[in-house]
Order: C-alpha cells, then structure tokens, then sequence
C-alpha cells in the first residue's frame, strides 16, 4: 500500500513538474540551440560580454530577428509599429539583465513553436515573478503602463472582468487557463462597453463614425487596410443611417472567426463553376461544414457588403474576399474581381483589347454556325412548305413536313437537304453579332436612364430587341434570299428537267444589289416583332422564373430552356412575315402568281390559299429555332473551354489564387519568429493598442537600423 501512496505522489510530483515546465519554463535546464537558432542569433546578436566573450542581444537586436525587414512584403508596420515588438523582449529576457544570452533566445524561439505561442508568451509578459499565476495587482500595473492616451474607457470592475479577476474586495489570481480565456474574450467586451460609452441615451445605436473609432482603437492590428478604410459603410447593410449593436455584433463574429470564413469561402468556390459564389452558397456551405449554424444571416450580410464593396455583381471571388479576410491586403493591391486579375494579366493595349473582341466573335461565329447546320434541314422543309402553293399550281407536292424531308431526300438525296447552308453559315457571325450588340447597348442605355439607374422598362425592352431585329436585315435579306432559292432549286429542277442549276455567285450575279433586297420590307416585319418578342421574353422567363439576380446565376440548363421556351413564341407569332418574305424572295415559276409588294402578296395569299396559309412552316419554325439556340449555346461554352484565350487560364489561375494565408509549414521556412511573434502582437494588443509604445532609450544609430519605425523621440 505504501509503494502504491509513494508511486501516486511521484506520478503527482512528475505531473506537477510538468505543468511548471509548461508554464515556467526557465525552472528547466535550458535546451541546446539547434544550428538554425545559433545561426540566426548570431546574425543579430551586437554585442560581446567581456568577460566570457559570448555574444549578447540588445533589445533592437531582438527587434530585429523576430520582424521581417521594413522593406519585405511580410511587414505591416504602419499597423503594428516595429518598435511595440520590444515588449515581447521582457518575456526572453528572464533574467531581466537587458541582455539577451543564446539560450535566452533559444527559450524564446522554443516559446515560438509552441502550439499555443500566442497565449502563452502574452501569460509570461504578466507573470512577472514566473510563479506560473498572473497576480492582478500586477496585471492592472502593466496594463496601466501600456494603455493608449487615447484609449477608450474600459472598466475592469465591470461584471465581465469581475467574472476572472474577482470584485473590488476579493481580488482573484489567475492561471494560465483563466488567463488566456479572458484574453480571448477582452475584445468583445472592449467593444460592447465601447458601445455603451458612445450610446448614452440606450437606444441601441451608434454613428458610423463612433462605429469606426470603436473598431480603429480595439482591432485596427488585426483588419485589412480595406476594412479599415470602408468601416463607415457598415450603416448600409441596414436600413437606417445609424449603426445597431446587432451588426456591430455581427462584424464582430465574423473577425474571430476570419479563419473559418476562408475555410467555408474556399471549399464554396471549389464547387462552383466560375470561382465565384453568392450569398446563399457561402450559407449552404457553412451549414454543410459545421454541425449547426455557424454564421447568422446578418453575419453573412456583413461579410458580403464589405467583399462586394467593389464588385456589385452579388457574385464573388477568392479575390474580393481577400480584402477582408487576409489583414495584410493594402489599397494598392485592389481588384475589384478576378475578371480585374484577369484584365491586367491581359493587358490594357488596344492590339489585347482587339485579339480579345475577334477571339469572342470567333467563338461566336463557328457556335453560331454549328448551330445553324444542325437544324437547317428543319429550316429547309420550311422553306419548301411555305413555297407550296396549291391552289396555282393544281397539284399538292407535299402533304406535310415529314412528307417533305422524305421526298427530299428521294429526289436528291440526303446533301439535298443542305442545300443553300453555305450562304446561312456565311450570316451567321454578323447576324448574331449585330442582333445581340444592339440590343445590349440599348438596353445599357435604358438601364442607366431609370430610376436610381436601375432596371428597364417593358417599353425600353421591346425598343431595344426590335432595333436589333431591325439591324440585322442589312446582313441577312441578302443572305436568306440566296440560300431560298438554292432550298427550292431542287423541287424546280425536279418538274423541269432541263433547268440548269445555279450557284449562288450567279444568283448573287442575277439579283445585282437592289435585287438581293428583295422582300426586305418583309424580312423587317419578320425580324423586327421576332426579337422584340424573343429577348423580353428570355430576360423575363429568366427573371420570373427561374428567379436569375445579383446572387443568383442560372445553370447552362436553365438558360437553354429559357431560350428555348422564348424562341416558340417568337418563331411562331411571326411565321406570317416569313411566309411572305419566303414568297417575295422566290422566283416565281411558270404558272404562278408574281407578287408585286409585300400587301399585295399577303392579299393575294389570303385570297388563293386562305388564312391557314400564313402559318405554313409555323411548326417547323418553332423546331428549328428553340434547338438552335440549345446548339449555339452548348458549343459556345465547349469552345471556350477547349480554347480558352491565351494566357486566360493563367490569369485566371492568378486572380482566383490570390487569396493566400501562408501555412505552418510555409511560415517555419521563411522564418517561423516573424509569423508568431505578429501573432503573439495581435493577441496581446487586444487588451490596448499601446502595448510596447513607451519610448524607447535609443541613439540616432540604433533607430537607423530599425528604419521604418519613425523618427527618434
């Protein structure tokens, strides 16, 4: 029983010794420098003890180990002045000699490796008497010694502090976990008595600018230079113009918790498409990533208004969301998106700008044209079918669409239902080009002529499709009208042997230029109503239906059935116009009537072959177009996604990487003390912003070797 007693205490004593270790660890013989410390201590260390010849560390020196030049991209000294890190020397200078031996230093880089660094240094910088307790008497006498002259008002009787250090008449000591759970906590409650100070008559309100002062004095260390700038427009993501504590609550949470944010942000982006989430996705994600709500609504409402300041698309980038979570993001890194990354990656000269417009028109173009051979057979029996005209002729040739293709392909064989595709593939480019250029410059400029300069109206929206349908007629009357008569030469040759075919160069030859606009009036009536029916349908039933926004960017799918359901309408409404035009622009056989003029043919129509005829071809209209949409569309984005611009990937690579918070491992190749001492910084100066300001006894030499910190005092 008495070994058992005795093995209990030594396991007692070999535990509690342990424990000290951890939190006093001068108690323990020092450990032997590694290479790399004794290296880097003696890269800094000025000055030699006379009597043992060993080099020492003055406090500049260790300054300067443990901060990155003045001129490295890893300093932020206009946040975190170089000289403030001094104070974190009274924590390696143990002995308190002003002098720093290798094995000081080698007990502080060990502190630097420590999983909990950051804690641990600020518990030693108040344990004064390394007891392993940080006495309250001695907290409040170096707080008091560091605190900013302009500091805001914090009292340390208050209920929350009186919770770790006790009231007023029973003091409490505090170990090194209630030390660092207070630490963790201080901010918060610096900023709720903060508010309260500003809010004297309770109405849960502040001003922006008191907001801006409160968050400036209590986390300026820690923020981006973009949060800092813009702290202001907090008000905005409400809807009054003053500030509630619900969002200052709000900001609050999501600084903490910045390292989640990225977590949630860069697992959100990975899944999307473009690089680029909304709102909702960065919800869905972090409801996926933790096990029950991680971030309130109005936490992701902050989080986006200050990462879409620049970008009010609703759609955003690693890029955008670097201004707020990376603290080390300055001004003069701005980019407004990856598209901006993009941009300058591409560059801004006019040749760039050029190559870019002809590489989307080529695109554009060969979509356009895959999409046109696809379902041009369809087009062609439309043709043939709106051409039959039973009543002159006598004789019925095609009893329906599906009569017609068969007969085609009998009489003159499969390639026969591709005749005339040259001339449509030839229109294609300028026809799509024309059509969607005009209608978006149109729809711009009603846009901007709005109220608040937003949205369209319906009016300004049937305007600006039916300009652009109007548009397109200079290219594409010419084109229809020799692609229709290579459609029907076949039928002609077919009832007159003898007929010899011609190419459309003699067509083209025949028609002379007046001639090519042939039925142009009726191509105008035809495209005109088409496109102002076709894109305020398709922005609406995107709209209304598939509910497109800001933050909400539809699938390729929901586009293709947009614009098909859009085409039906359309094609159908105008099959009319495209009988007459048909009419108008086919040369008329022997035996048939010859239209003088768009009236006098729909008269004519109307008289000879009644109303039903002017919706011959309707059905196959409506076939062909909803399907070419689909084809153009799909072979647009497997295009750009099998040749992308050059240099494009790169870019884009570039911008959606620019988020980048170095690692553990990273941080220990470049010099682990930089990382960790920061850290340790920004930890302890969320009790003040002041720690390490006093001024510092130090020659013109010595304030030139730690340039970047000011003038001398």
């Amino acid at each position: 029983m008495a070994s058992l007693t005795e093995e209990a205490v030594s396991k007692s004593q070999h535990a509690a010794a342990v424990v000290a270790d951890a939190l006093v660890g001068h108690d323990a013989p020092p450990a032997d420098p590694s290479a790399n410390t004794r290296a880097h201590f003696d890269k800094f260390a000025s000055v030699t003890d006379p009597s043992s010849g060993d080099k020492l560390m003055t406090q500049i020196d260790f300054i300067e180990a443990i901060t990155p030049p003045p001129d490295s991209p890893a300093a932020a000294y206009h946040k975190i002045p170089r000289e403030q890190y001094g104070v974190l020397f009274q924590v390696a200078d143990r002995r308190r000699a002003g002098q720093l031996t290798l094995h000081d230093y080698t007990f502080f880089e060990n502190l630097l490796s420590r999983p909990d660094a950051e804690y641990e240094i600020a518990f030693r910088l108040f344990d004064r008497e390394g007891t392993g307790i940080v006495k309250y008497d001695d907290f409040l006498k170096l707080y008091k010694e560091n605190k900013s002259p302009d500091a805001l008002p914090f009292d340390w009787n208050a209920p929350w502090a009186s919770l770790y250090l006790g009231s007023h008449k029973t003091r409490s000591d505090l170990s090194y976990a209630q030390f660092s759970q207070m630490l963790r906590g201080v901010q918060g409650e610096r900023v709720r008595q903060a508010f309260m100070h500003f809010d004297k008559k309770a109405t849960g309100h502040i001003s922006p600018e008191e907001f801006q002062e409160i968050i400036v004095k209590t986390q300026q260390h820690k923020l981006s230079d973009h949060l800092l700038e813009n702290l202001h427009t907090l008000c905005n993501v409400g809807l009054s113009s003053k500030i509630s504590y619900a969002h200052v609550r709000a900001f609050q949470n999501i600084m903490k918790d910045i390292d989640l944010v990225e977590v949630i942000i860069r697992k959100a982006v990975s899944k999307s498409p473009d690089g680029r989430i909304t709102r909702s996705d960065f919800m869905n994600e972090a409801a996926h990533t933790a096990r029950w709500g991680t971030f309130t609504p109005t936490e992701a409402d902050v989080l986006f208004h200050f990462a879409s300041l620049d970008n009010q698309t609703g759609r955003l980038s690693l890029q955008d969301f670097s201004r707020v979570v990376d603290p080390s993001w300055k001004p003069s890194e701005r980019l407004s998106s990856a598209d901006g990354a993009l941009a300058s990656a591409l560059g801004a000269s006019p040749l760039k700008a050029v190559l870019g417009s002809m590489y989307n028109f080529g695109l554009g173009a060969i979509a356009g044209a895959f999409g046109a051979t696809m379902v041009y057979p369809i087009d062609l029996v439309k043709t043939r079918m709106q051409n039959q005209r039973v009543t002159v002729v006598g004789e019925r040739l095609y009893l329906n669409s599906i009569d017609c293709a068969k007969k085609v392909i009998k009489n003159e064989g499969f390639t026969g239902l591709y005749r005339g595709l040259g001339p449509q593939l030839v229109g294609v480019a300028p026809e799509k080009a024309i059509k969607l250029t005009v209608n978006d410059l149109i729809r711009g400029y009603a846009a901007g002529t709005g109220e608040g300069g937003k949205g369209i109206s319906l009016p300004w929206e049937i305007a600006a499709g039916g300009t652009a349908g109007g548009c397109q007629v200079i290219f594409t009357n010419p084109l229809e009208i020799v692609k229709i008569r290579l459609q029907v030469q076949g039928e002609m040759s077919k009832n007159n042997p003898g007929l010899p075919r011609r190419s459309a160069l003699w067509i083209v030859k025949n028609l002379g230029l007046l001639g090519l606009y042939k039925g142009a009036s009726a191509c105008l009536l035809r495209d005109i109503p088409f496109s102002a029916i076709y894109f305020p349908t398709y922005a609406h039933f995107k709209k209304d239906y598939f509910g497109e926004s800001e933050t909400k960017k539809l699938g390729i799918l929901q586009l293709l059935a947009s614009g098909a359901i859009a085409g039906m309408p359309a094609a159908y409404l105008t099959t009319p116009c495209d009988v007459i035009k048909t009419r108008l622009q086919v040369e008329a056989r022997k035996g048939e009537t010859n239209y003088r003029g768009l009236v006098h043919c729909a008269k004519t129509v109307y008289k000879e072959e009644g109303f039903k005829a002017f919706f011959k071809g309707g059905p196959a209209r409506i076939l062909r177009s909803s399907p070419q949409f689909g084809f153009t569309l799909a072979a647009y984005e497997v295009l750009q996604s099998v040749l992308p611009f050059p240099g494009a990937a790169a870019a884009k690579k570039e911008a959606l990487g620019s988020l980048e918070v170095p690692s553990r491992a990273a941080a220990a190749a470049e010099g682990m003390p930089w990382l960790r001492s920061r850290n340790a910084m920004k930890t302890i100066m969320d009790l003040d912003q002041g720690f390490g300001r006093r001024a510092m006894n130090l020659s013109d030499a010595e304030w030139r070797r730690i340039r970047g910190m000011g003038q001398a005092q």
